[in-house]
């Protein structure tokens, strides 16, 4: 009988254990993630540092399409060879700094409206809520979300082809307003998408190198920060 309720006893733990939506996540996993917001704070802070030069030296449109296919050139050809050494690193600021490079003249046209300031601390507010939100839910939850993958890169699929239609359109005189809100409504859902798959493969080790999560998470929140920027900037009095 004692031997009994002692089985039963450690069942129910080991129901509670595995049940458990608040297991420690692991010490690999923890490190992965510490280093990671780390790298991502850094960078975020160098992007930003780099777009005021960029504002500053009044970047053009052409430098600004430079140096965004000069850090996709990094990402796609560099990053790979390098993710598992030191030398990663610096391609992580080069590519980020490319990025904070290109976005000089987006600010520059939005600060150029009435309400711009305004516009941009807005579209930087949500951006940084839907950032924290999305993540503090993953590292409370420890929730994996890696069943969206297949949704997320069919849905990456068919923004980057409207997008692409909606830029032949304009190439001929033709602008759909109603379908570059979409395609930006579209990416808002999809980065947060991409926050919480890419945020749950990290504390569920899916995903062991620092500086590959960093760059996912750096994409993240720079495409949802343009996204937001494009709709609030459209529904504002300007």
């Amino acid at each position: 009988m004692q031997n009994r309720q002692y089985n039963v006893q450690q069942d129910s733990k080991g129901m509670i254990a595995r049940g458990s939506a608040t297991a420690p996540i692991s010490a690999s996993a923890t490190k992965v993630l510490r280093n990671t917001y780390t790298l991502l704070a850094m960078t975020l802070v160098f992007s930003a540092v780099m777009a005021g030069v960029s504002m500053s030296f009044g970047l053009s449109q052409g430098a600004s399409l430079v140096c965004s296919l000069g850090a996709l050139a990094l990402i796609w050809f560099v990053l790979p060879r390098t993710a598992n050494s030191s030398a990663g690193i610096a391609v992580v600021f080069a590519f980020t700094g490319l990025l904070g490079l290109s976005l000089g003249p987006i600010l520059l046209y939005y600060l150029q409206l009435s309400n711009g300031g305004q516009i941009i601390m807005q579209a930087l507010g949500g951006t940084g809520v839907v950032f924290f939100a999305l993540s503090g839910y993953v590292l409370t939850t420890k929730k994996d979300f890696s069943f969206m993958r297949g949704m997320l890169v069919a849905g990456l699929v068919v923004v980057l082809v409207a997008a692409l239609g909606s830029m032949v359109a304009a190439m001929f005189g033709v602008e759909i307003t109603a379908l570059s809100l979409a395609i930006s409504a579209a990416i808002v859902f999809l980065m947060s998408g991409f926050i919480l798959y890419d945020t749950s493969r990290i504390v569920n080790g899916g995903e062991t190198n620092y500086i590959m999560a960093t760059t996912g998470l750096y994409l993240n929140i720079y495409n949802l920060f343009l996204a937001l920027l494009h709709l609030i900037g459209a529904f504002s009095n300007d």
